[in-house]
């Protein structure tokens, strides 16, 4: 009886200190908990907020407050470091709220949210790709708006990160001597990215590539890919004649005009 007597002692003081968040999350009362989280949401105690908007989002759904509390539901996501579900979010404010006044913002936001998932260029860019699709949409969707040249700013930020990691493919290609892939990756390298900075040097690791897969390859095939050598080095004689590996490239065609003339011999 004694120990029914502490346990119920025990219960009653543990009933008395439930916090004021328990009491207003357990209180069944839609208003009490949506203004508990507007309150939570200015003082920026997001988690909070984001549990108490998930309580009453079916009630609101629908109502005049819904708005609101699907922006900042948005927000919570966002602010708390959840960029998936703050790209789903904000996505979704736009297509159910179309006429809002806030729609602009929260498709900007969306795009953001993958800015945000956008990793170091060493690891999968399928979050950078789409955050380069989605700041472009918007940028079409709304070409007025004050938020365009962020967009271009951060897409031309993440497509240098997308030109460094194809780079670096190919260059890793080079090192390990698989020419041949080295070769495809900078061709394809300067076809996704014309405007490359690095455009010289890609060019003349392809030109160091095409010799070196030809002086490794079988006799029979020798003669076809030293061509390809000398065309390589003609291209980038026409575009890259200051280059600064120019003389490094000349150096390439004399020893392949040698080759040649060894295997013509032949």
């Amino acid at each position: 009886m004694k120990n029914f007597t502490v346990i119920i002692v025990c219960l009653f003081i543990l009933s008395s200190c439930k916090t004021e968040f328990e009491k207003i999350r357990s209180s069944n009362d839609p208003e009490r908990i949506y203004n508990a989280a507007n309150k939570y949401y200015e003082n920026g105690d997001y988690m909070k907020a984001q549990t108490m908007y998930e309580l009453v989002i079916p009630f609101y759904r629908g109502k005049e407050e819904a708005e609101t509390l699907f922006y900042n539901y948005a927000y919570t996501h966002y602010n708390t470091g959840q960029f998936i579900l703050a790209n789903h979010y904000f996505s979704s404010f736009g297509r159910t709220f179309y006429n809002s006044p806030l729609k602009e913002e929260c498709e900007f936001m969306a795009a953001y949210s993958n800015v945000q998932l956008s990793p170091n260029h060493k690891l999968d860019q399928t979050y950078s790709q789409q955050a380069i699709d989605e700041l472009q949409q918007f940028a079409n969707r709304y070409p007025e708006s004050e938020r365009v040249q962020e967009c271009n700013e951060l897409i031309d930020e993440i497509r240098l990160k997308l030109e460094t990691k194809a780079f670096e493919q190919g260059e890793l290609y080079y090192n390990l001597g698989e020419y041949l892939s080295a070769i495809t990756a900078f061709d394809n390298m300067i076809k996704d990215f014309p405007d490359t900075k690095r455009v010289d040097e890609v060019r003349f690791i392809v030109l160091k590539s095409c010799y070196e897969w030809a002086k490794k390859s079988v006799f029979s095939k020798r003669e076809e890919r030293f061509n390809e050598t000398l065309k390589r080095f003609k291209q980038f004689k026409t575009k890259h004649a200051n280059s600064k590996y120019f003389d490094e490239a000349k150096e390439i065609e004399k020893i392949t005009l040698k080759e040649l003339k060894i295997i013509s011999n032949v």
